[in-house]
């Protein structure tokens, strides 16, 4: 909304609804994260070899793809909330179904059913705050969406901890018979079940509305966010954004005149691809494997992921209060330069290792160069792509084509993270970790280029001012 509008916002309910929203990122962190604890409990329950035990822990990522495409394009035929409200309970079922599962197979097709939950929250949250908000604070609000994320992978892992030390391990009983592993996903329908009930309460996007046709419905939750003067002026500048003669579609990615894929979809692709490229969830999914292979004990290694998780929030409350200020470019570009020069220290000391028993060893002063490095990187990711991603994607592409738009960029951003994830453990083995994160290294400083020729800045602009 303009500075006038934003004199009438009610800014009271703006933030329950952001707070219902971003619910939808803790669950994403939490799904994600779950899956941690129980590894040793999925093991020895199903008798799984290394091989299948990865297919297990990765089943949720594919699912995220699929979700992330299938919640676009539904969001636009049945609503941003119903879409939202359908992945909530997909978390409880599929939560249900995970600690319940007698078969790895069961438990496979249960993470994957979270993963279509985790992909469909992981694209609507952020493009439903950017469709109730002021442009004044859009990005601030957005932001907290990446908060949310680490702090639901955060719970996770306090939630697991705390299940496996009042059993004394994962695969000892807890209550009623059942391994504390399996209560580490029944604990998840908890946060689940408040995402789903609070949803209930909060109103649609008043963007989806217009788009179907329901003027008066956009005029009504419009009057409660910003007031009455303004509702019926920006139904009209919202309804003069979108295609009069059909609803939003999937072809309407393809500009009609060159009969090609727009080109701001091809933005929001390379935002959600090189956010994963850079190699960030090699930090998240392998954090501790990776330090005991560069000689930190594994005690050590489980505090330095509590380090990491904890400057993440920092960074990622830095870029709250700059997002509005400096705007997205500017901090997409600081990342990208930070990210470049702390993943090329990495790759340096990596390459000053040697190997011994199969583990890579470094000497103590290089060892901590590497420890510090990779923590910039993580404040760097947080600073910048990490919330500054989600924030221009739900906020970037015109209002006829938002739903496809991220129904393809979040697809392509699961996918990523997928192949990131799964050829991380082959490529340290037998490539070795400085071609790895040299690999990294290249692709954040691709993204400086991609940033500065491509992006262009959204701060404060209108949603139905965007153009693709």
């Amino acid at each position: 909304m303009s500075d006038n509008r934003d004199a009438t916002v009610n800014l009271p309910l703006i933030c329950a609804i952001v707070g219902v929203a971003t619910i939808g990122g803790f669950m994403f962190g939490y799904d994600s994260g779950v899956i941690n604890g129980t590894q040793e409990g999925l093991r020895s329950t199903f008798d799984l070899s290394e091989a299948w035990l990865g297919v297990t822990v990765s089943a949720l990522l594919p699912g995220c793809a699929a979700g992330a495409f299938l919640a676009g394009r539904s969001a636009d035929l049945w609503g941003r909330r119903r879409v939202m409200v359908a992945a909530a309970l997909l978390f409880i079922v599929s939560a249900l179904a995970a600690g319940a599962a007698n078969s790895a197979l069961t438990m496979i097709i249960a993470r994957f059913a979270a993963g279509v939950g985790v992909g469909a929250a992981s694209v609507l949250s952020p493009a439903y705050i950017s469709e109730v908000t002021p442009a004044s604070m859009r990005g601030r609000l957005s932001s907290l969406q990446q908060v949310m994320i680490i702090a639901g992978l955060t719970g996770a892992f306090l939630a697991n901890y705390f299940l496996a030390h009042k059993a004394g391990k994962s695969t000892d009983v807890l209550w009623w018979g059942y391994s504390a592993w399996r209560w580490m996903f029944w604990m998840q329908v908890i946060p689940a079940g408040v995402f789903f009930v609070t949803l209930l309460l909060i109103p649609e996007s008043p963007r989806y509305l217009v788009a179907r046709g329901r003027d008066a419905g956009a005029h009504s939750v419009l009057s409660r966010l910003f007031g009455a003067a303004g509702a019926l002026s920006k139904v009209a500048e919202i309804r003069g954004s979108i295609a009069a003669d059909h609803a939003p579609r999937l072809s309407d990615l393809i500009d009609h005149k060159t009969r090609r894929l727009r080109k701001i979809v091809w933005v929001g692709i390379g935002l959600a691809t090189f956010q994963q490229l850079v190699g960030i969830n090699v930090v998240f999914y392998y954090g501790a494997v990776l330090w005991q292979a560069v000689g930190f004990s594994e005690a050590d290694s489980l505090k330095i992921n509590i380090l990491s998780g904890t400057l993440s929030i920092a960074a990622c409350l830095v870029a709250i209060m700059l997002i509005d200020r400096i705007g997205r470019k500017p901090l997409l570009l600081i990342g990208s330069v930070g990210m470049s020069l702390t993943l090329a220290i990495l790759t340096l000391a990596f390459a000053t290792g040697y190997l011994s028993n199969g583990t890579l060893h470094l000497a103590p002063t290089v060892g901590m160069i590497a420890l510090v490095s990779a923590n910039l990187y993580v404040v760097f990711f947080n600073l910048s792509w990490g919330p500054v991603m989600w924030v221009m994607l739900g906020e970037m592409f015109p209002n006829q084509i938002r739903g496809s738009g991220l129904a393809v960029s979040g697809a392509a951003q699961w996918t990523a993270n997928f192949l990131i994830s799964m050829s991380f453990p082959v490529l340290a083995k037998f490539i070795g970790l400085p071609i790895t994160y040299g690999f990294y290294t290249a692709c954040a400083v691709l993204s400086i280029f991609f940033v500065l020729i491509m992006v262009h800045e959204t701060r404060g602009r209108e949603l139905e001012d965007m153009v693709g």
